[in-house]
């Protein structure tokens, strides 16, 4: 086969998860946020959050300040910016893909828009990717199958001659559906191989 476009996930695979379960539970224990009322009210807006609907000061103002607290939301977004951590060894493994100049390179993320502009930044990715495809650009969210329809579009892509990584198998699903190669991260280490298994060429970094 021969793949022209490779579509790589953000949140755990080029990095942590923007603002996932575990995070929100932190959050609520290092701010002495109710984590009950913390996750009943998230999940009423993360859809419109996560699709562009929401600003990420309405999502404060609907999640956290629905009253009076003793941090500002300033403090907060600062708190889930710290959250984001890249993962070098992924990274290091996408450069080298993207430096064998063989393929037009893709991310693609269910993330709010300030998040993941502030995520490309801190994870150095605009020196590897071509094209950012994140869920509150498009407004849509994965598996939605609609969201891989519009990245094909947006990248003038062919599935058939793509491949979808993602560490998430719900996510793979609608992608293989539409002709999609797919690859279902582990680590570092498995994704090169099977970067490679699949004919791609990856230059060997200095040292």
């Amino acid at each position: 086969m021969t793949i022209n476009h490779v579509f790589f996930d953000i949140g755990g695979v080029l990095g942590t998860n923007g603002w996932d379960r575990r995070q929100r539970t932190e959050a609520a224990q290092v701010f002495g946020i109710d984590p009950e009322d913390f996750a009943r009210r998230h999940e009423e807006v993360v859809e419109a959050f996560e699709s562009g609907e929401m600003s990420l000061d309405d999502y404060l103002d609907r999640t956290v300040f629905v009253r009076p607290r003793s941090f500002t939301p300033e403090d907060f977004r600062k708190f889930m910016h710290g959250c984001s951590k890249p993962f070098p060894d992924s990274i290091a493994v996408a450069r080298a893909l993207a430096e064998s100049g063989k393929n037009r390179m893709c991310t693609t993320s269910n993330e709010a828009g300030e998040l993941s502009r502030y995520r490309i930044r801190l994870f150095g990715l605009t020196t590897i990717f071509d094209t950012f495809i994140a869920s509150a650009w498009i407004g849509v969210r994965k598996p939605k199958p609609i969201f891989y329809e519009r990245a094909l579009a947006i990248t003038s892509a062919r599935a058939e001659d793509s491949i979808f990584i993602d560490d998430r198998e719900e996510n793979l699903v609608p992608a293989r559906a539409l002709g999609f190669h797919t690859i279902h991260y582990e680590s570092a280490d498995q994704l090169r191989r099977e970067l490679v298994a699949a004919g791609l060429s990856l230059v060997t970094q200095p040292g």
